[in-house]
């Protein structure tokens, strides 16, 4: 018979399980790798704006924290190098973000996963579509480490010139742009991609309270929770290391190794890089998104809210069903970017913008683009052009429909465009 004596020296008996001990970091490779000519600039150092001082000298073997064991280089970014590292605690993989010194949109970042980290538990699907921040920290070179490249410059007084902002995220897969490849998404994959993707907005915008204002393709990533496949991604750079660039024996710039897995093994699209999210505040006035991507009340300079993830939305989706951008932004003998090719399409494609909408501008050159009834007067001609011109997969009900969504966010006034909730009951969207 169990009596409560019996009972408790039965538990007092029982062993309780110790936590595994930290796992000890793995020698370096001995395989032989390629050295690639210095001269010619790989990965991070082609962008236009690279400096090496802004980037900390990653070395694959070294360990962050005396956790963080770097296994081998993802890519790189325009304010970052990211590493899949594994974490010798908690044993198992994650990726680290080595962000670059000094940078506004790495405070931003770490401010708004902050943020989202700090909200209470929810039911809501559109929180685990979100690229969680495991850890933070920061890592900083020793005075001896500091080569003449790296050395302080005039106006660099505002930040430790030797600091660097870490963040440390689960694995995931590519980003959607680089699944896409150029081609066009089919439009049962697109509208599959489409509800995670509000979903998500559905939460930051209702519960969270945060703007993505970065809404690309670049920055939707494809789940991954198959390890074998980050294992391989190990033992590849173990046996067979990238190339890389050895610049005066104390940097080195790697290669970015791509993790492979099968098809069946790709999770569900992520929503990450909050580099430029806004909280806090329910309107703005600064300059956001990409070009191409650019809400109308950016443009015209006007007070701002999360209907511009909106606006984003309705024109990214034209990139992946259409296969083209949306509106045409670049004219004149170079080809450069200029808000008066952008608004002419605009007005070719929903008509002219509301009288009302235009006396909300704060814009100088307002003037240059339309008169006081809102009408066309800007240097460049009205493209001959339409919503039902410009789509061409779809036809009859079908495409109506699709055109029929597509109006419901790509809306000169705010305020008319949809929710995210209610985009998410659309007909087309929903229609099998």
């Amino acid at each position: 018979m169990l009596t409560v004596l019996n009972l408790a020296h039965r538990l007092a008996s029982l062993v309780v399980p110790q936590p595994r001990p930290p796992s000890p970091p793995r020698p370096p490779s001995t395989a032989d790798f390629q050295t690639l000519d210095t001269s010619v600039p790989i990965e991070e150092e082609t962008l236009p704006w690279y400096d090496p001082r802004q980037f900390y000298p990653v070395r694959i073997g070294e360990v962050f924290q005396s956790r963080y064991q770097v296994v081998g280089k993802l890519g790189h970014g325009a304010y970052s190098t990211v590493w899949l590292c594994r974490d010798l605690v908690e044993h198992r993989y994650v990726t680290i973000k080595v962000c670059t010194r000094n940078s506004l949109p790495v405070r931003r970042e770490l401010s708004a996963l902050k943020h989202l980290n700090s909200l209470p538990w929810t039911l809501h699907g559109g929180r685990k579509l979100i690229r969680t921040l495991l850890d933070h920290f920061e890592l900083t070179l020793p005075e001896q480490a500091v080569s003449s490249e790296n050395e302080a410059q005039p106006g660099d007084e505002a930040a430790p010139p030797q600091t660097f902002q870490c963040l440390v995220h689960k694995p995931m897969l590519m980003s959607l742009f680089a699944f896409r490849d150029g081609r066009q998404l089919p439009e049962s994959f697109l509208k599959l991609v489409l509800k995670h993707i509000l979903l998500t907005l559905d939460y930051l915008h209702s519960q969270a309270k945060v703007i993505h204002t970065d809404l690309q393709e670049q920055n939707i990533l494809l789940g991954l929770d198959y390890i074998p496949a980050l294992e391989a991604f190990e033992e590849a750079e173990r046996t067979s290391p990238v190339a890389r660039k050895i610049i005066a024996g104390d940097r080195v710039i790697y290669q970015s190794r791509e993790i492979v897995t099968d098809p069946d093994n790709y999770g569900r699209p992520v929503l990450c890089d909050f580099g430029e999210a806004r909280f806090g505040a329910t309107t703005y006035t600064d300059i956001i998104q990409p070009y191409q991507y650019r809400a109308p009340e950016v443009i015209l300079g006007m007070p701002w809210d999360e209907k511009v993830d909106i606006w984003t939305v309705g024109v990214m989706i034209w990139n992946m069903f259409e296969g083209r951008d949306m509106f045409k932004t670049t004219g004149g003998p170079e080809k450069k970017d200029d808000d008066v090719y952008h608004l002419a399409h605009m007005v070719s494609l929903l008509g002219p913008p509301p009288v009302d909408l235009l006396k909300r501008s704060k814009m100088e050159e307002l003037g240059q683009y339309f008169d006081a009834q809102g009408n066309w007067i800007g240097a460049s001609s009205l493209p001959d052009d339409s919503l039902e011109q410009s789509e061409w997969n779809l036809e009859g009900e079908d495409k109506d429909l699709f055109l029929a969504f597509m109006r419901k966010m790509v809306r000169w006034k705010p305020e008319e465009r949809c929710s995210a909730s209610e985009l998410l009951r659309d007909a087309w969207l929903n229609k099998v």
